[in-house]
């Protein structure tokens, strides 16, 4: 995965979800925390994560993050049985709950994770307020994307 240092902000990437940026038009996102145990940090450290089919649910208050795989190091502790597929607990307050609970009740969006980081020595998600994209939205972006592409190397050549 992409280890880029911020300089001032202590963030360092872990993995990011690019089949999201382009499944959904994402409206807001929030930070959140991660409940992990200390073999997951350990496998964190290491880039053994697959994010891309993750997803996130709202249950009596609570968030939680399913379908992230995070694979054990051969060096994990045999008194602890490692579950990569575990469902992990999101780390939110409240109002911010209540407020995403709202948008995807009432408006139709739904939640997906965008972007595993560390932030100050503790593991953080990002995750968005998302709706689903249509066919010819895909099509526009990826054209979008060609055009800019194309158009870059159109000056660098002269």
């Amino acid at each position: 995965m992409n280890k880029k240092s911020d300089k001032g902000t202590g963030t360092k990437t872990i993995a990011k979800n690019k089949r999201a940026r382009f499944e959904y038009h994402i409206e807001d996102r929030f930070e959140a925390g991660l409940a992990l145990e200390g073999w997951e940090v350990k496998s964190l450290r290491e880039s053994r994560v697959q994010f891309a089919d993750s997803y996130v649910l709202l249950k009596d208050h609570e968030a939680f993050l399913f379908g992230c795989r995070i694979d054990p190091l051969p060096t994990v502790s045999k008194h602890v049985t490692p579950d990569p597929t575990r469902t992990r607990k999101l780390l939110l307050h409240r109002r911010e709950i209540d407020r995403i609970t709202g948008m995807v009740d009432r408006k139709g969006f739904t939640v997906v994770p965008t972007f595993l980081y560390w932030s100050h020595g503790k593991v953080k998600v990002e995750i968005g307020t998302a709706k689903g994209k249509k066919a010819h939205d895909k099509r526009a972006d990826q054209k979008d994307r060609d055009w800019t592409r194309q158009k870059a190397r159109i000056l660098k050549h002269g």
